[in-house]
């Protein structure tokens, strides 16, 4: 389901940002470690379970991770997010954190009178567990994307070839120009959905997409739509001469060892997965009553429960795996689904001209309205509308998966991606950042709407070139949260900012002339130096400013050392000079 109808995904996420068994189990996989661990080429496992420290994280980040995502268990602010999670946060090939909360099975049905839910009877209710199985929603689009670019490699697609190549009805109502890649980073135009789920059959569900105009011209604007999967479903079905359940199974399910990944679960399954909606109109198009064990999704529905958007079940160690393997350069143990470069190429922003709308192939790219801190222009993910989230960041080697059912029992009960966002936050946060040059580092905090202050005593610059020399990292919302290098003549009255050039290792010198840092830097330190203003009493200071809404991972000082000709007017080294810092909001860490 298009997770909005008609507006660009990055804004879903600025809604709500604050915080607030008697059924027999299935026979499943009991043990997620050893139903999916396929092995590496040299035995080891590719996941496994391990510590917070064997991760190479910090523990302490992991369990406010936890601690967060049990908030939005309760109001925020007037309803759960989510009647219950698991989440997993790992770092190469440990799995750090795999954690159920709340339950998968709560209400039997929602009161639209009240606004309340009808819960099971207690003995009926069914708690997360760590192998719970999910509806992933429009995660789903990341398989079909992966297996478009499977075709990629082999020719039977080509990127760049109109879609109209593969199917020629599709080239109707002007859309003749529209690529496949138009299709893998929703830039062909198509408008959001359409609700294909009110034509009788299939090949009506069909042409209504065959005859759908566009909303622009192809290539000129990012437009999030359902339209865009649903067609690429055709165009490889069209090719290989295979269903798209087929597909999964055949080329990247099996291969990776991922079963509890499924179109259509059996019924079998069904006291193993998460209850989504209580799906009456006018919310929902139809009147199903509790969605369980099928795709919420309407129109996947209406497609017999296997479309390119949407119907892909799946658990968090699966996910995983997936996840794991694409870190990978596409191989398993063993198995490789995808070659290197095309993993590279998933991985790399074909919207350039959409500032705020990175995007891959299939793959979302640099979104912190659901990445949080874990935003770079490479980190990748996806989410879905039933509340699951996928993110992968190849700078860290880390992964993250959250999986809700936020649309249990309705979908009104939840808004914006605050529980996506504090999870990435806190993952971020667990990945060290070990201090440029000594024991301990100045760190800004990641405190939203806030302001942090590092300030150095007062000095006397009045007479010759005084120069300020240390080491910098940061990574924050680009242009909504800035650092600032300012100094003051007048004892802290007014501020003017303090041009400064950075330079990061085997790198070119980069000029800050407005005295700024913001963005991206690499999540390495660079060395920086500036010109202070000649004055008797010169305060300098670093300023760190967040807005209300999304934060990076923050800013990182050390080693301050102020020199004037071979005078030393300021080392931080020297425990007397480190005393008269000032710090507001900046802590000392150990990495």
């Amino acid at each position: 389901m298009a997770d909005a109808r008609g507006i660009s995904r990055r804004h879903m996420g600025l809604g709500a940002v604050a915080l607030g068994g008697g059924l027999a189990f299935a026979s499943l996989p009991a043990d997620p470690a050893a139903a999916a661990a396929p092995t590496r080429g040299d035995g080891r496992p590719a996941l496994r379970h391990g510590s917070a420290r064997e991760a190479g994280l910090l523990p302490g980040p992991l369990k406010q991770l936890v601690a967060d995502a049990e908030a939005f268990l309760q109001p925020s602010p007037r309803h759960p997010w989510y009647a219950g999670a698991v989440l997993l946060a790992g770092r190469g090939r440990t799995v750090a954190l795999h954690k159920p909360i709340g339950m998968a099975v709560r209400y039997q049905a929602y009161d639209e009178e009240t606004d309340t839910g009808v819960e099971f009877p207690p003995d009926r209710q069914i708690p997360m567990a760590e192998d719970t199985v999910f509806d992933l929603a429009s995660v789903s689009k990341l398989f079909t994307s992966i297996l478009a670019v499977q075709q990629i490699e082999r020719g039977r697609i080509e990127l760049e070839a109109p879609v109209a190549s593969y199917l020629p009805d599709f080239g109707r109502a002007g859309k003749q120009g529209v690529t496949i890649r138009h299709l893998l980073t929703h830039t062909s135009g198509f408008r959001a959905w359409i609700p294909l789920y009110t034509a009788p059959t299939y090949e009506e569900k069909v042409q209504r997409v065959y005859d759908e105009a566009l909303a622009g011209p192809p290539g000129t604007a990012y437009l999030y739509s359902d339209l865009n999967l649903i067609s690429l479903q055709l165009v490889l079905e069209h090719v290989t001469g295979r269903r798209l359940d087929v597909l999964l199974r055949e080329e990247i399910t099996e291969p990776l060892g991922m079963r509890r990944t499924r179109y259509n679960p059996p019924a079998s399954w069904k006291p193993k997965i998460a209850a989504t909606e209580d799906a009456r109109r006018p919310w929902s198009g139809l009147d199903r009553g509790l969605v369980w064990g099928e795709v919420h999704d309407e129109n996947a529905y209406s497609l017999g429960g296997v479309a390119g958007h949407a119907g892909v079940f799946s658990d968090a160690w699966d996910l995983a795996v997936l996840a794991r393997t694409l870190l990978d350069g596409g191989v398993c143990g063993r198995k490789r689904i995808l070659r290197p470069e095309s993993v590279e190429l998933m991985f790399t922003d074909f919207n350039t001209a959409f500032p705020g709308d990175e995007h891959g192939l299939g793959f979302e790219l640099y979104q912190h309205w659901y990445m949080g801190a874990m935003a770079t222009p490479r980190t990748a993910g996806h989410t879905g509308f039933t509340g699951t989230a996928l993110v992968l960041d190849p700078t860290t080697d880390s992964f993250l998966v959250v999986l809700g059912n936020s649309v249990h029992p309705v979908r009104s009960w939840r808004s914006g991606s605050a529980p996506r966002v504090a999870a990435a936050n806190q993952l971020a946060r667990a990945v060290p950042v070990r201090p440029a040059r000594g024991r301990t580092a100045w760190f800004s905090g990641m405190a939203s709407a806030a302001t942090a202050t590092l300030a150095l005593p007062a000095l006397d610059t009045s007479s010759g070139v005084a120069r300020l020399s240390c080491a910098l990292w940061w990574d924050t919302e680009p242009k909504a949260d800035v650092l600032v290098l300012e100094s003051s003549a007048d004892g802290g009255t007014t501020w003017e900012p303090v041009p400064f050039t950075t330079r990061r290792p085997g790198g070119t010198a980069e000029a800050h002339p407005t005295g700024t840092a913001t963005g991206w830097s690499g999540r390495v330190w660079h060395d920086l130096t500036a010109e202070l203003p000649a004055a008797p009493g010169l305060v300098v200071r670093w300023r760190y400013t967040t807005d209300r809404l999304y934060v990076g991972r923050g800013a990182y000082v050390d080693g301050l050392r102020v020199e004037k000709g071979r005078r030393r007017l300021f080392d931080e080294a020297r425990p007397a000079d480190a005393a008269r810092l000032r710090a507001e909001g900046w802590s000392r860490e150990t990495g």
